[in-house]
């Protein structure tokens, strides 16, 4: 064994991560393209449609996004009229994130889409279940 096995690029298990979870956004695209969202924000409308409303800190934890990504984000789907944001009357540090109307209606447009994308996957139920359960774990939280 080459002392420089370790540093082969099919030897990492961070690769293949990378590499399926561009493949995995790039099928979501097209999709996401007819409603008008990136992937990024199409995850963030999938928590809100969930929850309706949310702490912005919150929402950036459920997503493992920074304040740095979150915001510009959220600044662009409050401008497509989606959201709305507004500094808590208790503590000004803390902005919350509320569907609007038009957002709370996006949804219905959106709501084929996981059943689109799990076409695209060439996985069995089985198999999507063991890697769901899996990536999960690699994320510190059991599924």
């Amino acid at each position: 064994m080459d002392k420089y096995d370790a540093l082969k690029i099919e030897n990492q298990l961070c690769f293949p991560l990378y590499a399926g979870a561009k493949e995995m956004i790039k099928k979501y695209k097209p999709y996401l393209d007819q409603i008008d969202l990136t992937y990024t924000q199409y995850i963030t409308m999938m928590v809100l449609w969930e929850y309706g409303q949310m702490n912005v800190k919150e929402l950036g934890n459920r997503l493992y996004l920074d304040s740095g990504t979150l915001t510009p984000l959220l600044k662009k789907l409050e401008s497509k009229g989606m959201v709305m944001r507004k500094r808590s009357d208790i503590d000004e540090r803390n902005m919350t994130v509320t569907l609007t109307e038009k957002g709370m209606q996006l949804r219905e447009e959106a709501v084929s889409i996981p059943e689109k994308i799990g076409g695209c996957v060439n996985l069995t139920p089985e198999e999507m279940s063991v890697l769901y359960r899996l990536l999960y774990k690699v994320l510190g939280k059991e599924m």
